[in-house]
């Protein structure tokens, strides 16, 4: 139990950040149906670092290999009967955004999309040729980066290469083809030639619209220009928007983001993900452009956090898990509705069936219990291909005990709920017995709310929502000491 004076305090902090803004906000913001139950004093006490359960085991435990024997095995694994899930990976950006942790590559000279684009071409071809006939791609996503520095006539390059050497779905209703988008490169010309190429979904970033916020980041996007491409993605056919917002970011205050919050609700996205910043210049050499004296303590954090559930549950948003929010009529809140929901290397996602082949630098595939990760840097990606190799260096391939923890943690993180039953049928195990000690960590967590563990089910509570990661790790054989390389759960 927490009524400590540290623990007051902390509450007591956070509770003045809403109160000092002049903003209507409650203690615990309750709204069941939209975002579940938002408890700063929960959250308070287990913002702690850990991992995002983007795949189980995480990708800091992939080994090196010395050859491609891995992921040539998962592809030649791959019967006519499995869906396909692509995700090409484009490294280059115009400009930097100096809160960024992907792997990017910062430069104007075009030329280095014309040389990336020959070998990206050229591992389409290599695995291509190790798949069999009639397996059909269903979800395709282009990520970075920034994924528009391909010009349109690489991006019909690409799309040639990728029919044909792969196999779309015939049925529009299954096709999930998405692509990132920086508004400040894309108008409303190039949103029409992309959505006549097939894409059907969009992903924006916005992070904020406040220009403190924006010069500090290094990030100056315009409302009107996040507007325009919206629109147009809408006009094109375009059946899902979604936009990245981040709290935790320098200068952020209360007020501010308020008015961010307004605008990307004009803006009526069907999904919004929201980010928690996570200051780590040690890992993320970019980040050291980053005032870290501007930037909201962990108090502030949370307030802002609070804020936007706030906000996003009065506008009808369903929280359909860690960071994500979506429209009671977009697929995704669908799909965690009726307990179809997965996950994978890209967040929540509907096609959580589908084996995932990643193409491009540090791309990672998941085939049938193996994961194979690219090469990160160019010069190694350039050597392999051109060698006439796949492309992957790292890699792991799960055990039948990580395959049974990956189920638990995804069922926590996507439904919800564990059924003890299902699991024992299907793993041969007795649940009890087996995560004895995982069972015995989520006592506390069931004691402040979060949980109910009873025997024949594991369910997170409105409460624990907010928490999935806390929760997950209880079952996490591999979770280190020192997670200071993770990023903190709020």
């Amino acid at each position: 139990m927490y009524a400590s004076a540290e623990y007051r305090h902390a509450t007591q902090l956070v509770l003045d950040c809403l109160q000092e803004s002049g903003l209507n906000l409650t203690t615990t913001v309750e709204a069941p149906r939209q975002v579940g139950q938002f408890d700063p004093l929960l959250i308070a006490r287990y913002n702690v670092n850990g991992p995002r359960y983007t795949s189980y085991p995480t990708a800091n435990l992939f080994a090196e290999c010395l050859d491609e024997n891995l992921m040539t095995g998962a592809l030649e694994s791959l019967v006519p009967s499995d869906s396909l899930s692509l995700y090409v990976h484009v490294p280059f950006c115009d400009t930097i955004c100096y809160y960024c942790g992907c792997n990017k590559i910062v430069t104007n000279n075009r030329a280095h999309a014309a040389a990336y684009l020959e070998r990206l071409l050229r591992e389409i071809e290599l695995v291509g040729a190790r798949l069999q006939p009639g397996q059909r791609v269903e979800q395709l996503h282009f990520g970075g980066g920034t994924p528009t520095y391909f010009s349109n006539e690489q991006f019909r390059t690409i799309f040639a290469a990728l029919h044909a050497n792969t196999a779309f779905t015939e049925d529009p209703a299954l096709r999930d083809f998405s692509i990132e988008i920086d508004p400040r490169a894309v108008d409303a010309e190039r949103m029409r030639f992309l959505t006549g190429l097939g894409i059907n979904r969009v992903s924006i970033g916005i992070q904020d619209f406040d220009p403190d916020v924006q010069r500090a980041v290094n990030r100056i996007q315009s409302l009107e220009q996040t507007a325009t491409v919206v629109a147009a993605a809408r006009k094109g056919g375009v059946r899902s928007v979604s936009v990245d917002l981040i709290y935790g970011l320098p200068h952020q205050r209360l007020e501010t983001f308020d008015e961010t919050l307004s605008k990307v609700i004009a803006l009526a996205p069907d999904r919004i993900s929201l980010y928690n910043y996570a200051h780590l210049p040690h890992l993320f050499k970019t980040q050291k452009q980053i005032d870290a004296t501007a930037l909201p303590d962990a108090h502030e954090k949370l307030a802002l956090m609070a804020l936007a559930v706030e906000r996003l549950g009065d506008a009808g948003y369903l929280y359909v898990g860690m960071d994500h929010f979506a429209r009671p009529d977009d697929t995704l809140a669908k799909a965690r509705e009726q307990g179809s929901l997965q996950r994978n290397f890209q967040g929540y996602t509907t096609h959580g069936n589908c084996q995932l082949i990643g193409l491009g630098v540090s791309a990672i595939s998941s085939i049938h219990g193996t994961y194979s990760q690219n090469a990160k840097t160019l010069n190694e990606y350039y050597a392999r291909i051109d060698a006439g190799s796949l492309a992957s260096v790292k890699g792991f391939s799960m055990s039948s005990e990580d395959r049974l923890r990956r189920r638990v943690i995804s069922d926590l993180m996507c439904q919800y709920e564990v059924d003890v039953d299902a699991i024992e049928t299907e793993f041969g195990i007795d649940f009890q017995q087996h995560f004895a000690s995982a069972v015995s960590q989520l006592e506390t967590m069931q004691v402040d709310g979060l949980v109910r563990v009873e025997a024949r089910s594991i369910r997170v509570l409105e409460s624990g929502r907010f928490l999935l990661r806390n929760i997950a790790m209880a079952f996490d054989a591999y979770l280190p000491a020192n997670r200071s390389g993770f990023s903190k759960a709020v």
